[in-house]
């Protein structure tokens, strides 16, 4: 699939321009996204619910505490899918979700077709090994999880004397089981994204690993109804509508962060389609009634949605609690609206605007909900096969003034004070992880990860001014190789202007946990609940279509999901 520059062909003549970069690719700004009806789950469920996918479990081999393995198989756009189950025995003192964990309470692989008995007895002795196993191109993801042992033993317990769960418990954890790693594209000896990049309803961004996710979380349904029935009640059913509202909880660190700086095409097509989808629903003359009705109840389910977002973190509740008072503000001053009156969903935003960044990233969400007919085409833009390219003919006086009009948030950075240079991003020998160190305290910053970028601009810049105004780029780089990389990104920022995160990546100051927010609204992610400045914990799927429900009506609307709506 093509990226999509400033002026795409097809472009939609909104008469609303989408947001600025300078806006909203700031750090702090990222970190304040939420899940919209762009993200990748949603667009992995509307595909299964166009093909009217049924789930099989061909395999279900689990004894009484639930230890043993199955596999399941959906058929997506022509290919079969399997998701193979390991479920072993953890001694609790072992459990945990950081990524130095060697052992787990499941363990999974996404097999590309059906998996064989010689398949089987491969994954079997390689899957609960992970990163140390011994993979081949038919496993397109390695996954692994853990109970959340009060939850699971809790559900279990109930359904095992007759009774459904708690539902104050299920809205407060919302979960049966996390996973602690998602690993796809290539990752120990795991398939290459070619292999499925032109397949029919799994070409987009992230979708096999949405899919993945999605039949983990029909597991975790499954092995706690088969551990009830093993304990003495025979026909122990989950309620459908408790069943559909628990999702599969996600324990996330640093190493998703840097995959935002090293695919910034990427990066802007999913901000710019995002953005453009906003722009087109600003840009609606009338609103419909049917539409108007829709944003009125998800305003209501929001309201509850954020009652139910609780977390341990001081400062995170804060901003919680903050957003429930803006959206009571927002709602009375929609509710005096008249619909009636033209571009009905612009003066919204423009209400939302005098709020706090985050409340207004929340509305966007709101905003976008109704408008499938308008905006789910964008979701096709969420891949690309296109890679930053360099311009060898450019002059150096043409690129100094490119880096003068487009990168004055990178050149006024101060990198003489210590602290803009603090951190630096490494990858641990041990998980191959990506880490995050403190330049003057930690070794290692020799084998820094190129996360710098305002940093390597200003060196271009400084270069570039000391350089003959009339030199090609081509005539640059052969003086100066180490700068290669600082010359990509400059000249690509002009066709994506969405593709780089506008802050100092380095400085003392520098959040991470708003890296992993940003990627994880892309993947539909909610809940979020931040464990430090370095890892976060959300839910995935809650709300989503299970296994039996995903070509029911309705199958597509759960945006910010609330217990009670699931009947």
């Amino acid at each position: 699939m093509n990226s999509l520059s400033a002026t795409s062909p097809g472009e939609y003549d909104s008469g609303f321009s989408r947001r600025r970069p300078d806006e909203i690719m700031k750090p702090y700004r990222i970190g304040m996204f939420f899940p919209h009806r762009l993200s990748f789950k949603r667009v992995l469920t509307r595909a299964l619910h166009r093909e009217g996918a049924k789930v099989n479990r061909p395999v279900w081999q689990m004894d009484a505490d639930g230890f043993g393995r199955a596999v399941y198989t959906v058929e997506l756009g022509g290919y079969p899918y399997s998701l193979v189950a390991i479920s072993k025995f953890l001694d609790p003192q072992r459990r945990t979700d950081r990524v130095i964990a060697e052992a787990w309470d499941t363990t999974f692989a996404l097999f590309d077709g059906v998996p064989d008995n010689r398949d089987m007895q491969r994954l079997e002795e390689n899957v609960p090994l992970q990163e140390s196993g011994r993979f081949e191109a038919s496993e397109l993801v390695l996954s692994r999880a853990n109970k959340s042992v009060r939850m699971f033993e809790h559900v279990a317990e109930r359904l095992a004397n007759g009774q459904q769960p708690d539902c104050e418990m299920i809205r407060r954890i919302g979960y049966l089981m996390r996973t602690t790693a998602v690993y796809g594209n290539g990752k120990f000896g795991l398939a290459d994204r070619e292999r499925i990049a032109r397949r029919t309803g799994i070409s987009g961004a992230f979708q096999v690993e949405m899919l993945a996710i999605w039949l983990i979380r029909g597991f975790s349904h499954d092995l706690v109804e088969h551990i009830a029935a093993k304990r003495g009640h025979s026909s122990a059913r989950l309620a459908p509508h408790i069943r559909r509202f628990l999702g599969i909880g996600n324990s996330t660190g640093l190493g998703m962060a840097p995959f935002l700086i090293g695919h910034p095409i990427l990066l802007h097509n999913w901000v710019f389609s995002r953005e453009t989808a906003l722009a087109r629903v600003r840009s609606i003359e009338t609103a419909s009634r049917e539409s108007v009705s829709r944003f009125r109840g998800l305003l209501s389910r929001g309201k509850r949605h954020l009652e139910e977002w609780l977390v341990e973190d001081e400062d995170a509740m804060t901003r919680i609690a903050c957003l429930r008072r803006e959206l009571d503000w927002f709602a009375d001053n929609a509710a005096a609206e008249n619909p009636g009156d033209g571009y009905y969903w612009n003066r919204l935003f423009l209400i939302s605007e005098s709020l706090s960044g985050e409340f207004q990233e929340f509305c966007v969400s709101l905003l976008l909900e109704p408008h499938g007919d308008l905006v789910d085409e964008l979701e096709s833009w969420s891949a690309s096969e296109i890679e930053t390219r360099l311009d060898p003919a450019m002059t150096a006086a043409d690129l100094l003034e490119q880096l003068r009009s487009n990168f004055q948030w990178a050149l006024s950075v101060d990198f003489d004070a210590a602290e803009s240079r603090r951190h630096f991003w490494y990858v641990s020998e041990e998980k191959l992880e990506p880490r995050l160190g403190d330049r003057y305290r930690d070794e290692g910053s020799d084998l820094e990860l190129p996360i710098d970028v305002a940093y390597r601009i200003q060196r271009l810049f400084r270069t570039l001014a000391e350089s003959n105004p009339a030199e090609t780029v081509a005539e640059f780089l052969l003086r100066c190789p180490e700068l290669r990389g600082a010359v990509r990104r400059a000249q690509n920022l002009i066709r994506y202007p969405f593709c780089e995160i506008r802050g100092n990546l380095l400085d003392g100051g520098c959040r991470p946990i708003d890296l992993l927010r940003c990627k994880l609204s892309f993947f539909g992610a909610s809940k979020f609940d931040p464990k430090s400045d370095r890892w976060i914990r959300v839910a995935l799927f809650q709300g989503a279509p299970t296994f039996d429900s995903i070509g029911d009506a309705g199958a597509d609307d759960w945006l910010f999901p609330v217990l009670g709506d699931f009947k």
